[in-house]
Parts: C-alpha cells; structure tokens; sequence
C-alpha cells in the first residue's frame, strides 16, 4: 500500500486513540486498519502503537512520527487543494464538524442537496458539541450556533438564529407564566452544561439587554435531552429556536416572552485560514448561505404556538 495511506490511518489512529474508531473514520474494517499500521511498523522497523484491550497509546516512536507527518500530510492536502483549485468545479473531500443538535435540523438534507450539485465533491461528517481544532484535527469546516473566538480561525457569519424560551403546557399550568424574563428565576430551568450549572440567560427588553440568572435541575451539552426533559413538564428550556421546532409546530413545547428572546445569535462558519482558497469549501459557504433561510423557513411554515 502507498505510504502515505499508511500514514493517514497511522494519523486517524493516533487521533482517535482507538482502531475501532478510526475504521469508522475511514470507512473500512478494523481489521485493515490494523494491518495498514502493522504495514507501516514494518516498513519504519518500530513499534508505534502500545496496544492493550481498552487503551491504545503512542509509543516514543509513534509521537515522533505523529509530530513529523502532520505538516509534511498538511502540505500535502493543501497542494493537491491548489492544484485541484486550478480547475473550478469544486471537487474533493472536505471534513465538516458540527454540533449534535444542528444535525437535527434543516442542515443534513442542505448538505444532502449540496453535494448532489456538485457531485465530485466528497463530505465527512464530524458530530461533536466541543469546539474542535481544526488544524490538529484535520477539519476543514466548523459548523456552530454562536461566536467562535479563534484568533488561528476565519469566521464568518452565515444566518441569524432566533432564541426561544419554552415549556410543555403542562409545566406552564403548573408553574404558572412568566410575565417578563426576571420572573424565570423562580421557574425550573434546563440548561446548556457549557454554560454552566446555573447560567444567565440573555434577553432584549426595549431595547436593553438583560440577564437573568436560572436555577438549572437539568444541564446537557446536546439539545436532545434538554428538549425531551422539557417535553416532559420537567423544566423551562432557552435555546436557539430550531432546535426546537417541530415541538414548537406540534403543540408539545410552547414558547413564552417572544417579544424579548434576543435575535442577535448567529450561525458561524469557522475554517483554517490555509483553507480559504479551496473551491469546494467557497461553494459549500455561499450555498449555505444563498439556501439555510429557505431551509428553515420550510421547517417553519408555522409560527411558534405561543401562551398568551
């Protein structure tokens, strides 16, 4: 097998910290993919991996070469992006990473429309709330629903997305309705664990900003749980508004104090600034941007059902 094949499953291994894992990654079986490193071991005459039931860790051997082929496998990509860019169709395979909730929404069947206009282009996709590193994680794009600060990064803004505060009906007969968002800090709130335990939520009263501190019962670093607790009558949820949508659309979430749920949350798009040439990468941004809004609007033919 060419070398540096061997070396790019050497590369999703070591990132990985797991054979299993990376055969996913790369599509083929564990059993390649340990043969491709034994491959490789023999070729280098070393030992590159410690290798037990449950872990898999790099050897001395094995740092040096991780350190030594990830520019040489970046120069690599970026030259066969140039000369690919050469030509402008966009082809080529790009690795997107985004977070676990926009998975749940219009975007999937975006990039499922994307890629049937441009067939030569390949995509990979990387589900992962973190904010991952581009650049030592080989990712091309990075998908997230507010500010990325990376000064290694471009960032661009690509939609606006509306905040929702929410709750089953159910929870609202109980609890009661909030009449302005202070009043939110005597209800039970859900909340997003990167924000921490007892976040501020932020909201725009005539024109001024206000944040009000929550008591969460509940955090997670997915949308899902958040949302299925709420549908459940166990607490108040804030988030951006697509992440909720077809419970919003049924009935099974209702949104309260609309007038003053901030609209200045955006979708950010984050790519290495090695990457800012490529014809594929070009062509995903602005159908994204020319399209999402349409996307979201076909998710949302129906208004928030909103407690009066």
């Amino acid at each position: 097998m060419d070398t540096l094949d061997l070396i790019r499953t050497f590369q999703e291994v070591a990132r990985r910290g797991s054979f299993a894992d990376a055969a996913r990654a790369l599509d083929v079986s564990r059993a390649k993919v340990s043969k491709y490193v034994a491959e490789l071991e023999a070729r280098l005459d070393a030992r590159l991996f410690h290798r037990s039931t449950r872990t898999v860790s790099l050897t001395d051997a094995g740092t040096l070469l991780l350190e030594r082929s990830n520019p040489l496998m970046q120069m690599i990509d970026l030259t066969r992006v140039e000369l690919q860019e050469r030509s402008s169709t966009p082809a080529g395979r790009m690795r997107v990473a985004l977070p676990h909730g926009l998975a749940q929404t219009a975007l999937p069947g975006l990039l499922n429309e994307f890629m049937l206009k441009y067939p030569a282009v390949h995509l990979s996709l990387h589900l992962d709330s973190r904010l991952v590193d581009l650049v030592d994680e080989g990712i091309d794009l990075a998908l997230r629903v507010g500010r990325i600060g990376d000064a290694n990064m471009i960032v661009r803004k690509l939609q606006p997305i509306p905040m929702a505060v929410a709750a089953a009906p159910a929870y609202w007969t109980a609890h009661g309705l909030p009449a302005q968002p202070d009043d939110l800090a005597d209800h039970v709130a859900l909340t997003y664990s990167p924000l921490g335990p007892n976040p501020q939520w932020r909201f725009d009263v005539d024109g001024e900003a206000v944040s009000v501190a929550v008591h969460s019962r509940m955090d997670a670093n997915d949308a899902r749980p958040l949302v299925d607790a709420a549908m459940r009558g166990l607490g108040v949820i804030y988030m951006p508004q697509l992440l909720m949508q077809p419970q919003l659309d049924s009935g099974a979430l209702q949104a309260v104090l609309t007038e003053c749920t901030p609209r200045d949350v955006w979708l950010y798009a984050a790519y290495a600034q090695r990457r800012h040439n490529s014809a594929a990468l070009k062509a995903l941004l602005l159908f994204l941007e020319e399209n999402w809004r349409f996307a979201f609007k076909r998710r949302t033919r129906r208004e928030p059902q909103t407690v009066l």
